[in-house]
């Protein structure tokens, strides 16, 4: 492993972080606009796992596209620790807190972790096809 595998460009990382996060609570808090399911929470929570994907594609794109190699896992990771940070400072003070949640209910829901997983695993997937699709454009030199 070379290494350009273990560079991460926190100031891309941060940025694409952000824009995923504003898409995902952007979608969040919409979903609240067309009740569709009973259970107004549920159905919130079902169209951020389904926004979730493309929204960190192009998070994942958007930081790849200026050439950095980092393991998808270490992105999804750092991209993830970035989400967690504004979660924790406008997410849960402004749209949980003002509901009778709180900071230890958001962050021990398996409903959050299970969306971390999804977040991170999408990002490595993304490198990996990636990888996959650039392997296949370069010609084979031995």
């Amino acid at each position: 492993m070379s290494i350009n595998h273990q560079i991460i460009n926190f100031k891309s990382v941060i940025i694409s972080a952000i824009i995923v996060w504003i898409l995902g609570v952007t979608a969040f808090v919409s979903s609240y606009f067309v009740p569709v399911m009973e259970d107004p929470d549920l159905q919130a929570n079902w169209v951020l796992s389904l926004v979730l994907i493309p929204a960190t594609l192009l998070g994942a794109h958007l930081y790849y596209r200026k050439g950095y190699k980092t393991n998808g896992f270490k992105l999804g990771l750092a991209m993830f620790a970035v989400t967690f940070c504004l979660d924790a400072i406008f997410t849960v003070p402004f749209l949980i807190m003002p509901y009778g949640g709180n900071y230890i209910t958001f962050f021990t829901d398996s409903g959050f972790w299970l969306l971390a997983a999804e977040y991170i695993s999408v990002v490595a997937a993304y490198w990996q096809i990636e990888r996959a699709v650039i392997s296949t454009r370069s010609p084979n030199i031995e």
